[in-house]
Parts: C-alpha cells; structure tokens; sequence
C-alpha cells in the first residue's frame, strides 16, 4: 500500500461538459403559443434541443416562454420549425 506523500497530486474529476472557450454564446427569449401541459414543454424542449449549435433551451408552461441558449446565433425560422414541429406556434 503506497502513502500519499508531497508528490501525490490531487487530479480533479474530469469535466465532460462540452468546451465553450473561444465560442460566443448567445441567448434568444420567444414565446410559444398553444402549450397546455409538461408534456407540450417536453415536446417544445426536444424539438429545439436538435437545433444545430443550441446547447440549452428553458420553456416556461405559464408564461410560454421559450430561451435558447446557442453557440453563435440561431436563425428565427430554424427555432419557429421546431416549435411547429413540436405542435405549437411561435408568436
């Protein structure tokens, strides 16, 4: 059995979220129109999270809030596809 001594190095564990050094994020807020329950979240959720370069999406059931977190900037008729898709409008 081996002591940890002066030499021990503590590693941290590893960080499996993707890197966003050097990559501008960008936050857009809409809102969404036709929701009624968790699932229609769930489903607006899923169908932004495909969205090319999106990395976070927040739907609110009350307000019908939707924010989309992205690398970069994600084009409006990309964000109101999905939410069509999903069963909804974008307002």
């Amino acid at each position: 059995m081996q002591k940890a001594g002066a030499d021990a190095v503590a590693h941290p564990p590893p960080d499996h979220r993707p890197s966003t050094r050097g990559v501008e994020m960008a936050t857009a807020t809409y809102t969404v129109t036709g929701m009624t329950c968790e699932h229609c979240v769930a489903s607006v959720k899923e169908e932004v999270g495909e969205i090319p370069g999106v990395t976070g999406v927040d739907v609110d059931l009350a307000s019908g809030r939707l924010d989309v977190t992205s690398e970069g900037d994600v084009d409006r008729s990309a964000v109101e596809s999905a939410v069509t898709e999903a069963g909804y409008q974008l307002s």
